[in-house]
């Protein structure tokens, strides 16, 4: 599998932007998709997942409300939309595949393909 973000940038405060993740190498359908971000000194954390066909979804509290994943399975393509977007949700975003869950996982340690990660930069 083979996974490429893409659509970050610099936005302010309030902003919205939306990210792909185009995959490649295997039937898209036959994973779960997650995003995760990464600031500066910190940890990796959970953003959002969804399931193989779409129908589950799930958010980290702190998005809850302001992100929506989805995902277009013709198009071998997954997205992460953002609203409201505030100073906090600076990170490098990355989106990997979780083979062996049909709904995804909140850890970062159960997906088994990484994307090389988009930077967000929310001014305020």
């Amino acid at each position: 599998v083979q996974l490429q973000a893409y659509g970050g940038g610099l936005v302010q405060a309030g902003g919205s932007l939306r990210l792909s993740c185009a995959a490649s190498g295997r039937t898209f359908s036959s994973y779960a998709t997650g995003w995760f971000r990464q600031a500066p000194g910190k940890e990796r954390e959970f953003v959002a997942a969804i399931s193989r066909s779409g129908g589950s979804t799930y958010y980290a509290d702190s998005v809850k409300g302001r992100f929506t994943i989805s995902r277009d399975n013709a198009k071998n393509t997954a997205y992460l939309q953002m609203n409201s977007l505030k100073p906090e949700d600076t990170a490098v975003y990355y989106c990997a595949a979780d083979t062996k869950y049909y709904s995804g996982s909140y850890s970062y340690q159960e997906y088994d393909y990484w994307g090389q990660g988009t930077q967000i930069t929310v001014s305020s």
